[in-house]
């Protein structure tokens, strides 16, 4: 029964639907696409398509029902003009005929003269868009019913010729008695106005999305850790918008402060307790369980470290220009003096904006984290237009491809595990993740091109 019934109408009618319903998906998606993604051209095309649609509209109402309906009147005026005429003309003697027909065209303002009988010319060529030719003709052929000739080419005059029973008639007239041609006046005071208040528009939403485009700009310099210079301007709205980010900016920097207030009186008093554990393992006499507390003390000082620096996250640090040559010459040394091969490689320009020492923090974690399971490293930068892009290769034993972000959550050890720091606490790379992500970039684990692991620091600049 459900098979009979979908291919009645009903089911016709579905599937119409469901088709219509998808091309218009798919037309509305080709548009999205097409259509620009910028506030400031989205609202110029929501100002000015509105208005290119009315000005068409009244274009084409003015050119179909205002040009035409005049040309054809003054044209019909004329062709009457000229069959009353002919009428003259085919009505009188021939002693009479000249000069009646002579006050007759004058008072009708027209010039009328009478040529040899003799085939007519051909037509000239009609312009492309021209109503004119068209018209006179439609007008001629109706009224005046005889063969006829006419030229429009002319700039003030219009020339028509008629075969009549004695002779050619040949009548000039204005060109404005069959032709609105002050109608481009309209069309000329209609562009202008459109181009007055194109012009206005521009202007307008220029000094809105000015304000948006600030705001947008001081939101993502905060994000990345620079100082923001911002005053709130434009509509009130965006005006709300700014007092908002300024309010939302001071708490989080009031809570940055005193989360740093916090973490720094526990690290003081944490790093008293374990200076006195050294103390007192200074003063017990050598031997292999002091050797083994210390070695204890000294893991839990390295640990306390790496916690408060992951909780800390560097971000009171103000960013300022680095060279990255220097920068990556620095931890090749520092790879070198542990004993592994490492090259280090840049291309573009490299002075880059970022947080110097939490930045040094970051790739040192990755650049130790290759050294602890490889035995050959290469480090090699770029720097684009948009992009600081830093990617460190070992060619160690690498991560599995289901286990590479896990690794970078915090206190995460897996068995083979490559997020180890020095101190054990695997926070290594959710360090260097953050202080990444604090810059607006990110850190991306792949295969390496040396048969490892490949890091991937990229930033924006």
């Amino acid at each position: 029964m459900s098979a009979i019934g979908s291919s009645g109408p009903e089911g016709g009618f579905e599937r119409l639907f469901v088709r219509t319903a998808q091309l218009w998906r798919r037309a509305a998606g080709v548009i999205a696409q097409r259509m620009p993604s910028g506030l400031f051209a989205r609202s110029l095309i929501i100002i000015i398509a509105p208005m290119v649609i009315l000005q068409s509209v009244l274009v084409y109402a003015f050119m179909e029902r205002h040009w035409q309906t005049v040309t054809r009147r003054l044209s019909a005026a004329v062709t009457q003009d000229i069959a009353a005429l002919i009428e003259v003309l085919d009505g009188n003697q021939q002693d009479e005929r000249h000069e009646i027909l002579g006050r007759v065209a004058d008072r009708m303002n027209l010039d009328v003269d009478m040529l040899p009988s003799e085939p007519l010319p051909p037509m000239p060529p009609r312009p492309l868009f021209s109503i004119l030719e068209p018209t006179l003709a439609r007008e001629m052929r109706r009224q005046v019913a005889r063969p006829f000739w006419f030229d429009t080419t002319a700039q003030n005059q219009v020339e028509i010729r008629v075969q009549t029973d004695r002779g050619v008639m040949r009548v000039l007239t204005r060109r404005s008695q069959v032709y609105a041609s002050n109608s481009h006046i309209f069309l000329v005071w209609m562009l202008g106005s459109s181009l007055v208040l194109v012009t206005i528009a521009v202007v307008f939403m220029r000094n809105q999305v000015r304000p948006i485009a600030r705001l947008a700009e001081a939101a993502e310099s905060f994000g990345l850790g620079r100082d923001v210079e911002f005053r709130p301007r434009g509509a009130t709205e965006v005006r709300r918008a700014g007092y908002a980010f300024l309010e939302m900016k001071r708490r989080i920097e009031r809570a940055m402060d005193q989360r740093t207030a916090m973490l720094n009186g526990v690290s003081h008093d944490l790093r008293t307790i374990l200076t006195r554990f050294k103390l007192s393992l200074e003063l017990l006499e050598e031997s292999p369980d002091s050797e083994a507390l210390r070695k204890d003390v000294d893991e839990m000082s390295r640990m306390l470290e790496g916690y408060l620096a992951f909780a800390r996250g560097d971000t009171n640090e103000p960013a300022g220009p680095v060279d990255m040559v220097d920068f990556l010459d620095d931890l090749r040394g520092d790879a070198e003096r542990s004993g592994h091969s490492t090259t280090v490689r840049f291309e573009g320009d490299p002075v880059v904006i970022v947080r110097a020492d939490a930045f040094k923090r970051c790739l040192s974690n990755l650049v130790s984290n290759a050294a602890r399971y490889g035995d050959k490293i290469e480090i090699t930068g770029t720097r684009d237009a948009r992009w600081l892009t830093v990617h460190v290769d070992d060619d160690g034993p690498g991560i599995p491809v289901e286990r590479r972000e896990e690794v970078f959550k915090p206190f995460v050890r897996l068995d083979e595990a490559r997020n180890v720091d020095e101190g054990g606490s695997g926070l290594g790379l959710s360090i260097a993740r953050d202080v990444a992500r604090s810059h607006g970039g990110d850190v991306i684990l792949a295969d390496s091109p040396t048969g490892g692991l490949r890091a991937t620091v990229r930033i924006p600049v």
